[in-house]
């Protein structure tokens, strides 16, 4: 992400403020861009899904998905910030003011994603420095953390019934719950801080903050690696996976299509929940990134490009996990469906497990973690370098001049770091969970989609999305990407969105851990903290306008009219867009006098 940017200064009140700059080539977007959107979703959630909801049959749902939300946000979203070259809040202003509460509930869901993705990778990091000794700890139960039921499955005990699991554990299991995270029993009980997670967290942040601390500028020169060289880990993952006995029957598992599983509603939603996560959906990571494009810049082919490389990531990975998967359960005799694991399950648990079956344990295990660390990092702090980008953005003669950026950054590194001890306590991991199911899910990402659509394709106007698209591109959208904001888009994701809260269940833990009713409350007001922005901020501004409120309401509709990029291009678009705002607030909005 070099920028192409010699950092010319402008002089303010003899004081220097610095330009914003662009992306130095193509291939620097493309490679963040890919950072952030292939991440460890692709890698242990994906395939999970896949194999849950009825292998190869799931495809369907992902790819009605894929083609209704998933690529027409990605290249809604990636256009506006490269035709407003703004962040994720500011871009609004420019386009339709009326819904700037879009941009601050984006950034709130990704600073709550700040605190808990970077705690998965100080996890992986702790994993790595294990990797290393010479003998495996998940690999055997003669340690002290392990207990009398710890059953140890990297070597096949003829006198043990394998399919017989009552009351026991594997030795992957209580390394990870009783030596990482010594977890207490409940939330209620938080405890003391893990002094190695803590360790681990401060050398992450660390190491995030010098990766962007300098701007785009710094993390050009990061990305080129952490953006690639976890798919030389994948392919070498997949070829040893690929080689394994019971390999076959894993892929087999993964892909073998159930159409049955297709009538239930349960399978859409949850296809449509890992397309806006996966995608980098709703929260302005798209924009932003798109904003340091050149104006003419083909956004076109390569969202369609940065679109297929991602689901092809998530397909290729779960190959490579499904072959491993398969390995297992061939070793310890027992149906795939029992070793088969989603999330930090699959991370911590079964994958590590599987490794220590093979020759060269600490080898595999290192290739795993070192993928894991590269995949989830680059997602870290370019989601850093978003929400920096959208702050800067607001305040550009206070934020852009020399020392202030690295000392703002540094404030944020210490405010995500102080909110986060608690997640790193005997009682973090129940803490943890809290937010990544109520603070980061799919249905808060889902709102903001559905506001969104409707305020660029019916606010702003479709219409003058093509033209813009035209215009930087020199080439004509197809139709469909239209039809797709005005009707299918905003339709689909307002459906998955009350399906989502037609079908909440309160949050457990390990299928047996219950939380508390003062959690669940606290999580919805987490939730409720990015919804309620979008309406919240879209009163606020009717209120405190000038003139009547169909004038307000008006105004806060129209796109800033000193902003144009191409002036010829907005005069042509301009009309029509003004007659159907204007039919449509004389209709809905009474022409009351305001107070």
């Amino acid at each position: 992400m070099t920028l192409d940017m010699t950092n010319k200064k402008i002089s303010t009140k003899n004081k220097q403020v610095e330009e914003r700059g662009h992306w130095g080539s193509k291939v620097e977007f493309l490679l963040a861009v890919a950072g952030n959107i292939v991440g460890l979703g692709n890698v242990w959630r994906f395939p999970y899904l896949c194999y849950k909801n009825g292998g190869g049959a799931f495809l369907v749902p992902y790819l009605v998905f894929v083609v209704t939300c998933g690529v027409p946000l990605f290249l809604l979203e990636t256009t506006i910030g490269q035709y407003t070259q703004e962040g994720g809040i500011t871009c609004w202003r420019k386009l339709c003011p009326l819904a700037e509460g879009i941009g601050y509930g984006g950034q709130v869901i990704l600073l709550y994603s700040c605190m808990t993705y970077i705690l998965i990778l100080s996890w992986a990091l702790l994993y790595l420095v294990f990797s290393f000794s010479s003998q495996l700890p998940w690999a055997s139960c003669d340690n002290y953390w392990n207990t009398d039921n710890c059953v140890d499955f990297s070597t096949k005990n003829e006198t043990f019934q394998w399919t017989n699991r009552t009351n026991t554990s594997s030795a992957a299991t209580e390394f990870w719950e009783r030596r990482v995270l010594a977890i207490s029993g409940g939330i209620e009980q938080i405890g003391s801080i893990r002094w190695e997670m803590l360790l681990c967290v401060i050398i992450m942040w660390v190491t995030c903050y010098f990766c962007i601390w300098k701007g785009v500028r710094s993390t050009g020169k990061v990305v080129y690696f952490t953006a690639t060289f976890p798919y030389v880990m994948l392919v070498i993952l997949l070829i040893r996976g690929l080689s394994l006995p019971g390999a076959k029957q894993g892929i087999l598992f993964y892909l073998l299509p159930e159409p049955s599983r297709l009538a239930d509603p349960q399978v859409w939603m949850e296809a449509g929940a890992q397309i806006f996560f996966s995608y980098s959906l709703g929260v302005g990571s798209l924009t932003v990134l798109g904003s340091y494009n050149k104006y003419n810049n083909n956004c076109y082919k390569d969202c369609l490009l940065l679109c297929l490389l991602n689901s092809g990531t998530s397909i290729v990975a779960g190959f490579a996990v499904f072959s491993v998967l398969g390995f297992m359960a061939h070793e310890q005799g027992v149906p795939i469906a029992e070793v088969a694991e989603s999330g930090p399950g699959l991370a911590f648990i079964a994958y590590p497990q599987a490794v220590a079956m093979m020759p060269l344990p600490q080898l595999w295990s290192i290739c795993f973690f070192v993928m894991l660390l590269l995949l989830g990092l680059d997602t870290q702090f370019v989601t850093m370098e978003v929400v920096m980008t959208s702050i800067m953005d607001m305040f550009p003669s206070v934020m852009r001049r020399a020392g202030r950026r690295e000392r703002f950054l540094l404030l944020f590194c210490l405010t995500c770091f102080f909110c986060q001890l608690v997640m790193i306590t005997e009682g973090g991991m129940y803490v943890f969970q809290m937010f990544d199911y109520y603070a980061c899910n799919g249905a808060c990402i889902l709102f903001l989609c559905v506001f969104e659509t409707l305020a660029l394709a019916w606010v702003f106007g479709a219409d003058r999305l093509y033209g813009i698209i035209k215009d930087m591109t020199g080439m004509q959208a197809n139709p469909f990407f239209k039809f797709c904001w005005l009707y299918l888009t905003p339709l689909v994701s307002l459906g998955t969105f009350i399906f989502s809260l037609v079908e909440y269940q309160p949050l457990t833990f390990n299928r047996w851990y219950v939380y508390p009713t003062w959690a669940n409350v606290l999580g919805w007001v987490l939730a409720l903290s990015s919804i309620l922005l979008v309406p919240g901020w879209a009163l606020f501004k009717l209120a405190t306008g000038t003139g009547s409120l169909s004038q307000r309401f008006h105004h806060l509709c129209q796109p800033d009219p000193d902003f144009p990029v191409n002036q010829k291009r907005e005069t042509e678009l301009q009309p029509s867009r003004g007659e159907d705002l204007q039919q449509i607030t004389t209709t809905f909005i009474p022409n009351t006098e305001s107070p």
